[in-house]
């Protein structure tokens, strides 16, 4: 006889199953935690089920928030902003060599686009003094508006460092 109704055994017996698998993975994770770990001293060599204690890499320091609000700016569009943030934001140009040259490059990035030749030719030549090695990323040398600006500063710094 077929009934509409579940049977009630079959029932506890699949609450108790998937109760049962619940717990399993639970239990299953308690295997790392908590598990004490004791220093390696300098007798001790790691072997293959000792981790080898790595020490974390120290965090770059965050760009100066004048250059991010400035890059900000410049994606925008809006480039004479970008130019004045960059400019005035003292928290660059007391920061690390790369955040200066960073703004240096989108500030000229920013005097390319608004045809300012001559000043877009000065920022990038201010930034590879500052850096010598200073380059464009690739996707950035062949754009036709500051590739070409880059690569005449490129040559009127290395002219003027020969003299």
């Amino acid at each position: 006889m077929l009934s509409s109704q579940a049977d009630p055994m079959t029932t506890s017996f699949y609450r108790i199953g998937g109760a049962m698998m619940a717990a399993a993975f639970m239990l299953s994770a308690c295997d790392t935690i908590d598990t004490p770990k004791t220093p390696a001293t300098a007798s001790q060599k790691p072997s293959a089920s000792t981790p080898a204690v790595v020490a974390a890499a120290p965090q770059p320091p965050a760009p100066p928030a004048a250059l991010s609000d400035g890059i900000a700016l410049y994606n925008k569009g809006s480039y004479s902003a970008a130019i004045k943030r960059l400019a005035n934001g003292q928290d660059i140009w007391s920061a690390d060599t790369s955040f200066q040259t960073e703004a240096l490059k989108y500030m000229a990035f920013s005097y390319c686009v608004t045809s300012r030749r001559k000043l877009c030719k000065q920022q990038f030549e201010k930034a590879l003094k500052l850096d010598p090695g200073f380059d464009l990323a690739p996707g950035e040398q062949g754009h036709p508006l500051w590739g070409p600006v880059f690569t005449q500063a490129k040559r009127s710094v290395a002219a003027s460092a020969k003299k």
